[in-house]
């Protein structure tokens, strides 16, 4: 037996201990023994700590974890804990179809319940692919065990005829490409599958990339384990140590609500900003706070726009992860930006330090992926919060507006920041890529090509098609992006300067239901507006009119979801789910 008593009693005792009931201990016991488990193993009061287990070759971002938690384990084992693996619902943002984001709630869900209902007194979340650190970190926050995140690591470096390109950014860009007239759909097809040259998530700032980041800054993981390549050694000893400290964890009782503060949070987003993150980041950061029990308001993601952008990786820069993780990684940013009273220093992380501390003595080696603070790639990077008639809340990622767009659109004598286009409005993205051509619709570089339906209810889920290109006769004359809206997401990796998350929905009753081809609509970035130039008895003639077409659902989940899901703009989360939270600290009663 242990003599090592921890803070608060393990919760796995309840099982193989079970005080007063011998019976039940015999039955928890019983079955754990067909595979090799000795009984003093689990009766030791050793914590047991879960490895929730995200890889499976159905999930290639995260197939990586096949092999990280053989190390985990061994920490694990090594500073005195017993580890239990078991699977994670498959998350894989490419093949999902009709979109992942359907999975984040579902992965949510059945974490919950095996931390909830198993003897596992602390637990691993292995994560990679874009929705596996959120529904991770979401559920970790409802049972309120100890948690550590193990992030995969990104790929290393694509090269395509001695040019970097990185995964998913290549996609959109040789989109433009092909339609250019400057590439065929063999060349498209190479350069896709030489931005993918190894295991591992994106390797650019893409939403994994992206969230795996946020998990550091938000002190869930390890000093330098979101940048760590997949395949380099450091990663199998970054999942070591983390074995290790998950442990010591489970002893000190450090669960997700000492560490997942509004503080953190706040750091969280100005993080984003200083690395070009995924809008993405958005509904998942919000959904993160609020399983905390943390309001994120739009003055909150005020509080990180006037922030620099000092990280130079696709799609907003030119580099991607394996370069900057030899840069520093997300250390020497957070060095970076403490240095220059950007974050708080004095919130606690999964080390059981500050997070200045964690980073003390961290620095920058290579300037030309991560700037100086007071010499950026751009400034004022940060998301920049929109509302008016036609929703409540959208996001624009101004990081990624280039210098061509600012000056077809941003740059009008007297009027900078402010534009007005011809909408051009698109039923879901087959109408966009059935109809983008067509003639009629008279597309020219003062439009605004608009999808709706697109939301959480309307697609279901969530659909990442907002990062609509223009149509082919416009790029063939040098015109790449046009002004996009809508109530779906985009790709972390796409490189459009898009107003979206739009919420509420179409679906829901939100004002890209009533716009209509050929409305002018006005954007402000000055004072964050955005409106259809609509005249109000219009407006309300057209709500009278039928709502614009919705699929059926297609399984039971997706009727589920749609009934319980809330708007990308309050994180969509399953509302219901809310009020669940430090579930740990009941135990579930006996099951004989």
């Amino acid at each position: 037996m242990t003599t090592r008593q921890p803070v608060r009693p393990f919760r796995s005792r309840e099982w193989f201990a079970a005080p007063g009931r011998a019976d039940m201990a015999a039955l928890y016991l019983e079955r754990f023994m067909n595979y090799g488990i000795t009984p003093e193993e689990l009766t030791s009061g050793k914590p047991i700590i879960g490895i929730a287990q995200s890889g499976s070759d159905i999930a290639p971002c995260n197939r990586i974890h096949l092999e990280t938690v053989k190390r985990a384990r061994a920490g694990i084992l090594a500073a005195g804990g017993v580890p239990m693996e078991f699977p994670l619902h498959p998350i894989f943002e490419n093949c999902r179809r009709p979109t992942a984001a359907l999975d984040r709630n579902l992965a949510y869900l059945g974490l919950v319940e095996i931390l909830n209902g198993y003897p596992i007194d602390a637990v691993i979340l292995t994560t990679g692919c874009d929705k596996t650190t959120p529904s991770s970190l979401m559920a970790a926050s409802t049972v309120d065990i100890p948690a550590i995140v193990l992030s995969g690591g990104p790929m290393l470096d694509g090269w395509h005829e001695g040019e970097l390109v990185g995964s998913g950014t290549v996609i959109w860009r040789s989109r433009r490409k092909m339609a250019a007239g400057e590439i065929d759909e063999a060349e498209f097809l190479k350069r896709a599958m030489e931005s993918a040259p190894s295991s591992g998530h994106c390797n650019t700032m893409g939403t994994a990339s992206t969230m795996n980041s946020i998990a550091e800054g938000l002190g869930m993981s390890l000093p330098g384990c979101a940048m760590i390549p997949a395949p380099y050694r450091e990663r199998g000893q970054i999942a070591y140590e983390t074995g290790k400290r998950i442990v010591e964890m489970a002893y000190e009782d450090l669960r997700p609500s000492k560490i997942l503060t509004k503080a953190n949070f706040l750091n969280a987003i100005k993080l984003l900003t200083a690395i070009g993150g995924s809008t993405n980041a958005q509904p998942h950061l919000v959904a993160m706070a609020r399983h905390a029990g943390i309001e994120i308001t739009p003055d909150d993601w005020r509080s990180g726009y006037d922030l620099p952008l000092v990280v130079n990786m696709q799609p907003a820069g030119e580099f991607l992860s394996e370069r900057f993780h030899r840069a520093g990684g997300i250390p020497a940013v957070l060095t970076e930006m403490l240095a220059n009273g950007a974050l708080d220093g004095s919130v606690m992380t999964c080390t059981g330090r500050t997070l200045a501390e964690n980073v003390s003595g961290h620095g920058v080696t290579d300037r030309a992926v991560i700037f100086d603070w007071d010499k950026p790639l751009k400034e004022k990077a940060g998301f920049l919060v929109l509302s008016g008639n036609l929703f409540d809340i959208a996001i624009m990622k101004t990081s990624v507006i280039g210098e061509d767009f600012r000056a077809r659109y941003l740059s009008r004598p007297g009027a900078e920041g402010v534009f007005e286009g011809r909408a051009i409005v698109f039923d879901g993205s087959d109408d966009y890529h059935h109809n983008i051509n067509d003639p009629a619709l008279n597309i020219d570089e003062n439009c605004i090509l608009v999808i709706r339906g697109s939301g959480p209810i309307g697609w279901p889920g969530s659909a990442e098609v907002v990062n609509m290109q223009p149509p082919d006769h416009l790029i063939q004359k040098g015109i790449m992006s046009l002004p996009t809206l809508g109530d779906g997401r985009q790709s972390g990796t796409s490189d459009s300067p898009s107003i979206l998350n739009a919420s509420p929905e179409s679906a829901a009753g939100g004002g890209l239901a009533w716009l209509r081809t050929g409305d002018t609509i006005r954007v402000d970035l000055n004072n964050g507006t955005c409106d259809a130039l609509v005249d109000a008895e219009e407006i309300a003639r057209r709500k009278a009119e039928p709502a614009p077409p919705i699929p059926e659902s297609n399984t039971p989940w997706e009727e589920l979801y749609r009934e319980k899901v809330g708007q990308l703009g309050e994180g969509g989360v399953l509302d219901f789910a809310l009020k669940y939270r430090k579930t740990s600290e009941k135990v579930p009663r006996h099951n004989h």
